[in-house]
């Protein structure tokens, strides 16, 4: 049957995006000791501060200097990030042209003083081994690697992220992405050493980009500068949006649309195919149990093979539970109104919000 065959493509298309491509504790040594500059930037973080600069202080490999770039908040994220006795920039003014990330980023750099710079999230958290990891990672890289860290949802509404989340890591994950001349990167977690961040003129030449990280990847590749992703697994982890469902929506909807005009033809139809089957068996298999018994258990088939592909690639990319994995519909339903809300805010409103700014595309 032509239509089965089809959604039986789909669940090949995935495997074939996804790659178990973990960051991982070596025991070969370093080349050489550097000095990494931990630049975190920091807007309205007072919750996840704690987490990531108590993490900071427990690594096999310690960071030179930890900077935090407070980017105009308004709770206690300045006097939290003080009270670690770490190098704390307070943003007072921001240029034209600039989006709120990359002046922090930037700034962060004018400040440093190490070689080698890990730009991470204020809702990252790191395993004793991570930073040492990430420096070897990008030593035997020998350019620049980014990280999609392991996601850790808590409340339910965190959840339903899941359709949504894995699209991302198959972005990511691709092979068909390794030689992309546009090949971008995970900005939660990005490590690269300041000749190479130097050369492409930093966060300065993306200044006003709001897919920073995507651009950054971009600069580096186009400039002979390797470029390789990565999944955390049980070394770099994350909580995306625990401050509710309106930041976790508009979170994912700021780059739903406009990313994927950045992905090889060949990532984009499978990611395609892989999503028209998902929701085929989503929507129909019920449709069939009423109307087409005779094809119900095929499609029933499917749902349960797509079901535990999910559960495999959530293993080792997310901790989202039983009910949402299993009810997938829920997220997929949910990935949906982004899609609609993202295109409303591009092609309507021509722009899009993010942590209370509105930012033009």
């Amino acid at each position: 049957m032509i239509a089965s065959a089809f959604l039986l493509l789909g669940i090949i298309s995935g495997f074939v995006l996804f790659r178990n491509l973990k960051v991982t504790y070596g025991n070969q040594p370093l080349k050489r000791h550097y000095k990494i500059s931990v630049i975190i930037p920091a807007r309205n973080e007072e919750k996840n501060l704690p987490y990531i600069l108590e993490s900071l202080k427990n690594q096999t490999y310690m960071p030179y200097e930890v900077i935090v770039v407070d980017d105009f908040s308004s709770d206690r994220t300045f006097e939290i990030a003080e009270s670690y006795g770490i190098k704390v920039i307070r943003n007072t003014e921001m240029p034209d042209g600039w989006t709120g990330k990359t002046w922090a980023l930037w700034n962060g750099y004018k400040n440093s003083t190490g070689d080698v710079f890990a730009f991470i999230d204020a809702d990252v958290r790191l395993s004793p081994r991570a930073l040492e990891s990430l420096v070897k990672a990008r030593e035997k890289a020998n350019g620049a690697i980014s990280v999609v860290p392991y996601h850790s949802p808590e409340k339910f509404y965190e959840k339903l992220s899941l359709i949504p989340y894995i699209l991302g890591i198959f972005a990511f994950t691709s092979p068909f992405e390794k030689y992309n001349p546009r090949k971008g990167m995970y900005g939660s977690c990005i490590v690269v050493s300041r000749e190479d961040y130097e050369k492409v003129n930093g966060h300065y030449s993306i200044k006003g980009e709001l897919l920073d990280d995507l651009n950054l990847g971009e600069k580096f590749t186009s400039n002979g500068i390797n470029v390789q992703n990565f999944i955390g697994y049980d070394l770099i982890s994350f909580r995306m949006y625990p401050y509710g469902i309106k930041s976790e929506v508009e979170g994912f909807g700021k780059g739903a649309i406009l990313s994927t005009s950045r992905l090889e033809t060949a990532t984009i139809i499978l990611i395609a195919l892989w999503l028209i089957g998902l929701l085929a068996v989503e929507f129909i298999t019920p449709f069939l149990a009423f109307y087409k018994s005779d094809l119900f258990g095929l499609f029933l088939v499917l749902y349960i093979m797509y079901t535990l592909q999910i559960i495999y690639i959530d293993n080792w990319t997310g901790r989202y539970g039983i009910i949402v994995p299993l009810f997938h519909i829920l997220s997929s339903l949910f990935f949906i109104y982004i899609m609609v809300y993202s295109l409303y805010q591009v092609f309507f409103l021509g722009y899009v919000t993010w942590k209370g700014r509105r930012i033009k595309v």
